[in-house]
């Protein structure tokens, strides 16, 4: 692991997002709160909670951190029938929050995956990427963002 010991700590804040592509039938199962496993938002929202306290257990060399804040949110879109996740971290430590939070939203849309393989087993993970960090020696990012302007998407 790096030695993060010089590092100032500071409140650190990263959030990350994906999706999940799936059948709009699927979609309306899921909406409709008929799934045949249960409540697969309430069930993927805990397990993206878990996985974000769980990260440094998961990823080889990542730091163990004492996280204040995890976020979770999910909404559901018919064109395409997409299921979006997206996940906050923060903390207040020595090193960043984007694994924790990119560990949120993958684990997250697998457990919907695995909700709704029985009657959709071709849904896609997609764009699980990070989309803005705060804090820390090295600033501020946000995705798509070049010179403090906004790249076309």
């Amino acid at each position: 692991m790096v030695d993060v010991a010089g590092k100032d700590e500071t409140r650190r804040v990263a959030r990350a997002g994906g999706r999940i592509r799936m059948l709009p039938a699927t979609l309306g199962r899921i909406a409709a709160g008929r799934a045949g496993k249960g409540d697969v938002l309430g069930v993927a929202r805990i397990a993206a909670i878990q996985a974000a306290k769980r990260t440094s257990e998961l990823i080889p060399l990542c730091h163990p951190l004492a996280l204040t804040r995890i976020g979770v949110d999910f909404k559901l879109s018919r064109k395409p029938a997409v299921v979006e996740c997206v996940a906050t971290v923060s903390t207040v430590g020595r090193t960043g929050v984007e694994m924790e939070a990119l560990t949120a939203v993958a684990v997250g849309l697998l457990t919907v995956y695995d909700m709704c393989k029985a009657v959709d087993r071709g849904m896609r993970i997609e764009r699980v990427q990070l989309l803005e960090k705060r804090g820390g020696k090295s600033g501020d990012w946000i995705a798509n963002r070049v010179r403090g302007r906004a790249l076309p998407r």
